[in-house]
């Protein structure tokens, strides 16, 4: 067996892992994050969420069932770098097309393997994410560790022009139409459409600098704000749309990101978490039914309510705003993180999670039936 190149990983901190190359080789930089799940290697690469963040996967075995054409949840691998600990010799699955190394490699996404992923995402959840880069063309920590404090940070990053898609496109209902929905597409995944498609819902994918008019041109009953990467207090002309849908009383569901624009769109802060949800396992408290879901999560930033801190009981009762009441509809059962919103005066709610979990658990899958009952309400108004 071949030897692959030396590389190092040196985070902002000074901490310096060493390991092998894997994928590209070369030099890359951005926020170092962790992912918990245990299986959706692919889907996690191809999420447009994970732009600009070096993602270390806490499963020990990565790459064993290759790459396909099919788990795709976008048309490239959008992470900035990739860790892991012991990767696949052969990937093996009926459906592989490819192997994952090589596919890293054809899209120049710098990695490193042989690293103590335990240890690192140790440090990361003690210490909080934080900037990271890794090479296999220099061997001098200190020159890295100079690079990566000169790098950009997440917060107040801009990046949702960066990954929205540059041309309108439509993904068409299953079977009978129903509904008609525009997505404002800051980052959003292949599966959304494909949830709401398997609902009878038609789906326009515009561009996220849309105005008003371009999404009501569509004919939509309903706007969806989906996911994406980047700081959500930099977002002002998403939240000033989000404004603007709440004041028309237009159907409205956002999820992760848009339910980031969508909470400061009724008037509330953002906040960066220390380390952030990434993974297919958090457990969430959906409060108008008492049960507890097991969750697909990839967010770094939250929702701030009044009356609650970080990690403290979100509050449960009904919070003013200018577009009437609203309430917390799910908390994160770890850190108690608001994970949804529900406006009782006006047809919008969100979580921040993803019930489209490609991959992850379906447990909230039922949301979609949600946003598709909201609709129907508004067409029977």
């Amino acid at each position: 067996m071949t030897r692959r190149r030396p590389a190092i990983l040196v985070l902002e901190d000074g901490r310096t892992f060493h390991g092998e190359a894997y994928g590209s080789v070369g030099e890359t930089f951005g926020e170092a994050v962790f992912n918990t799940g245990m299986t959706g290697y692919q889907e996690t690469l191809t999420d447009p969420s994970y732009h600009r963040q070096v993602v270390v996967q806490t499963a020990p075995h990565i790459g064993n069932t290759g790459v396909n054409a099919e788990d795709d949840e976008s048309g490239r691998i959008w992470v900035a770098g990739y860790v892991v600990r012991d990767p696949a010799r052969i990937g093996s699955n009926w459906r592989a097309t490819g192997g994952l190394e090589d596919r890293l490699a054809a899209e120049g996404v710098v990695g490193i393997a042989g690293v103590d992923t335990r240890a690192l995402t140790r440090h990361l959840r003690e210490r909080g994410a934080m900037r990271v880069g890794i090479s296999s063309v220099d061997d001098d920590p200190r020159a890295l560790l100079a690079r990566v404090r000169q790098s950009p940070q997440m917060v107040g990053a801009d990046l949702s022009a960066e990954v929205t898609t540059a041309e309108p496109y439509v993904v068409e209902a299953i079977g009978p139409h129903r509904f008609t929905v525009a997505a404002l597409d800051l980052g959003i995944k292949r599966n959304v459409p494909r949830r709401l498609a398997a609902r009878g819902v038609t789906t326009h994918v515009l561009p996220a600098g849309s105005t008003i008019d371009d999404l009501l041109a569509t004919g939509a009953d309903a706007v969806f704000l989906s996911p994406g990467p980047g700081d959500p207090a930099t977002a002002e002309g998403p939240v000033a749309l989000a404004r603007e849908v709440l004041r028309r009383e237009v159907p409205l569901f956002g999820i992760c990101f848009g339910s980031q624009i969508l909470g400061r769109a009724l008037g509330f802060g953002t906040y960066k978490l220390g380390y952030g949800h990434r993974g297919i396992n958090q457990p969430v408290l959906d409060r108008a039914t008492g049960k507890v879901e097991v969750t697909s999560h990839n967010h770094g930033f939250a929702v701030q309510v009044p009356g609650a801190g970080q990690g403290a009981v979100v509050p449960d009762q009904v919070i003013e705003t200018e577009f009437g009441g609203v309430q917390v509809s799910h908390v994160c059962l770890n850190d108690n993180v608001v994970e949804g919103l529900r406006a009782k005066d006006v047809p919008a709610f969100t979580v921040q999670y993803h019930p489209e979990a490609a991959a992850g658990p379906h447990d909230a899958d039922y949301l979609f039936d949600r946003f598709a009952e909201l609709i129907e309400g508004g067409k029977n108004a």
